[in-house]
């Protein structure tokens, strides 16, 4: 049952560093703002536990699936769980590592936790950032510490309507939103760590394009500034409406929460009125 028409969604910007405990601390007093401010769903950037100074720092703080009930600690499962209860949020929780039967490398897992503090969905992200940046000597190369999730789409019931996990690197292949949408998606998150090179040269434009192809609403929380690597992310956290409107952006290069009232009665008018999706005559 849908609890209200007009959800408020918290994008949550960050500028995580090298130890996870900070980050956890900063991102649950943003979660609390979050909620204080009227959200009931509130989307965490990738990587929001920790942007270490090398990349093989994620395997040292991957966790178990708790899940499953995997033996071992969990404390970046555990505080979600527990920042989801007594915030009365639905968090969508960026990415996190989660380990996988190979010992040197992880999965990158977006987990959804309900307000009762209960997992209720889990997307491992599958477009792995390998790629050498034009004219740069930035090159990244995730499937050295990342093992790729199934290509299955991840869309899960919510208060809010359907809702359509994607991450950061996803946002370039179209195909994975249309696959979203047809399975029903009318809130898409995309919890990021743009690159600043990237960011300013294609973040808005794939954002709007992915949200205006859909129909779909389109939360993105990115993260922002400089992190123990020396990489710079790029920040303007969005949520972007049907029509491709920036509903809000992060302004600041900091630790941000931004908010927007989603109008479902408004998708639904887009959608009958301005019939794309159905007009579609190829895949």
């Amino acid at each position: 049952m849908l609890e209200t028409d007009t959800p408020r969604i918290a994008a949550i910007q960050m500028s995580s560093r090298g130890e996870v405990a900070p980050n956890l601390a900063r991102a649950g007093d943003l979660l609390a703002d979050a909620a204080k401010r009227g959200a009931r769903l509130a989307v965490l950037p990738e990587n929001f536990a920790l942007m270490g100074a090398h990349e093989t720092d994620k395997l040292g703080v991957a966790e178990p699936d708790a899940a499953h009930g995997d033996d071992g600690d969990t404390p970046i499962q555990d505080f979600l769980s527990r920042a989801a209860r007594d915030n009365g949020l639905w968090i969508v929780a960026g990415t996190i590592p989660i380990a996988s039967p190979e010992p040197d490398r992880v999965y990158a897992a977006c987990l959804v936790y309900n307000d009762q503090g209960e997992r209720v969905g889990r997307y491992d992200k599958i477009h792995l950032f390998d790629v050498g940046l034009p004219d740069s000597r930035e090159a990244y190369r995730e499937s050295a510490t990342f093992v790729a999730g199934e290509t299955t789409p991840v869309v899960l019931d919510t208060p809010f309507g359907k809702l359509g996990l994607s991450v950061c690197y996803d946002l370039r292949f179209p195909e994975l939103y249309r696959a979203l949408s047809a399975a029903g998606a009318e809130i898409i998150v995309a919890p990021s760590a743009f690159t600043q090179t990237t960011g300013h040269a294609h973040w808005h434009v794939l954002a709007r394009a992915r949200a205006i192809e859909n129909l779909a609403t389109l939360v993105a929380p990115n993260q922002t500034g400089s992190h123990a690597s020396g990489r710079q992310t790029y920040g303007h956290s969005l949520i972007v409406d049907a029509w491709g409107q920036v509903q809000a952006e992060a302004k600041t290069t900091a630790n941000e929460v931004v908010v927007a009232d989603i109008d479902r009665n408004r998708l639904a008018e887009l959608r009958s009125g301005f019939p794309c999706l159905s007009h579609r005559r190829l895949g």
